[in-house]
């Protein structure tokens, strides 16, 4: 199989950043592919003016992709945050302000994915409390994605970069997963796997994959060590995406990788031009 078989999309939040958001999707679609994702753009801002919204929503219809991932208010990302919703006081608030008007958003544009990032502990917080304003805030959040027949994906990251993000295992945000679907009963919470993440965490991929691909609503890609494109690292990609489409995962695999010195448009030569478009 290989990597012609996959699904992918562009993440427009780490690739084409070179260029003005509102030309990212067009830059996307002229390297070949037909679908993007993005984190929330407008990082101190949860609810934008409604003509930022509009243009960016028409730069994509413009371009001719497909939104197919779009992440909620997560605060400076990126920068030193890593989500909002687990965070007392003005963030947490932010962050609910955000629910609606990103999943408004993403049924716009017939986006069925949204991300929600669990945010850092806090010091002096007790991190009971946080777990449990997360179980609120991420519940209000699967509640959103279920009015517009969308998932809410639930992220884990990597330790050595994200310090103080408590969801850095596979386990971990499986077992947040099954809290939110268990609290709501609407089934609609998810896993993503971001193979890059996971490996930074040192976990045994095969096994993650076997354990979790059912549970798994998206997937995301870099390779490591560098964060760079597939083959810049050492990681088997190829088999791994090969193991998780034979476990059943049939979703999109984000491409969310550093283009590194070159242009973005140039950090593709390791995907056949005809396989960088849905089919």
């Amino acid at each position: 199989m290989g990597f012609a078989d996959q699904r992918f999309n562009v993440n427009l939040s780490i690739l084409f950043t070179e260029l003005p958001l509102l030309e990212r999707p067009a830059a996307a679609a002229a390297a070949g592919f037909s679908a993007v994702e993005l984190w929330w753009p407008w990082v101190d801002s949860p609810t934008p003016e409604r003509s930022e919204l509009d243009a960016l929503k028409q730069a994509i219809e413009d371009a001719g992709v497909q939104l197919t991932g779009l992440n909620f208010y997560a605060g400076q990302l990126p920068g030193p945050d890593r989500g909002a919703l687990s965070l007392p006081g003005e963030e947490s608030a932010r962050f609910r302000a955000n629910i609606d008007v990103a999943a408004d958003f993403a049924a716009s544009l017939g986006c069925r994915a949204l991300n929600a990032l669990y945010g850092n502990r806090v010091d002096g917080v007790d991190p009971a409390a946080q777990d449990a304003l997360a179980l609120e805030n991420l519940a209000l959040a699967a509640g959103a994605a279920d009015r517009i027949g969308a998932i809410l994906l639930v992220e884990a990251l990597n330790r050595p970069e994200s310090p103080l993000y408590p969801l850095v295992s596979a386990p971990a945000a499986v077992g947040v997963v099954d809290e939110v679907n268990e609290a709501t009963g609407l089934g609609n919470a998810r896993f993503l796997m971001d193979l890059y993440h996971l490996s930074m965490n040192g976990e045994d991929l095969p096994s993650v994959i076997e354990r979790y691909a059912a549970k798994t609503g998206h997937v995301q890609i870099a390779d490591n060590p560098g964060r760079g494109a597939p083959g810049t690292g050492t990681l088997p990609l190829d088999e791994l995406l090969d193991q998780l489409h034979k476990a059943g995962y049939e979703g999109w695999v984000g491409l969310e990788y550093k283009p590194g010195e070159r242009p973005s448009a140039d950090a593709f030569d390791w995907l056949p031009h005809e396989a960088r478009a849905a089919r």
